[in-house]
């Protein structure tokens, strides 16, 4: 491994957190915007594909023991990256419960001033 990539690795673990503070301010300063939060979680999960399907696919190894052992590590190290689409029916429920929440407010409201 050459000097260049052997800094490159060991500089990762700062470019992973500037990358990841970038995303969180990004989705702060988006907050309360649905659709602007929306384009953010779209455009992370077309980097995550193409990184994927680009640069990590071809740097697999190219044989069974390689593949196994890389397998191991990644088991070993939290599994599999994956970012999971919220699913509509969950959505639905999370929406249902908040305009329960919000009934019952309003009814307890509403009993509260009518009896004073």
């Amino acid at each position: 491994m050459s000097n260049s990539k052997k800094l490159e690795l060991t500089e990762l673990p700062c470019k992973l957190q500037a990358i990841a503070s970038a995303v969180y301010d990004a989705a702060q300063c988006c907050q309360g915007n649905v659709m602007t939060l929306l384009a953010l979680l779209r455009q992370l999960e077309q980097l995550h594909r193409e990184i994927r399907d680009g640069v990590f696919q071809q740097s697999l190894p190219d044989n069974r023991q390689a593949l196994y052992s890389l397998l191991r590590d990644i088991e070993a190290q939290g599994g599999w990256p994956y970012i999971e689409r919220m699913r509509l029916q969950a959505f639905l429920t999370n929406v249902e419960q908040e305009a329960a929440v919000e009934n019952s407010c309003e009814v307890l409201e509403n009993d509260s001033s009518r009896s004073r």
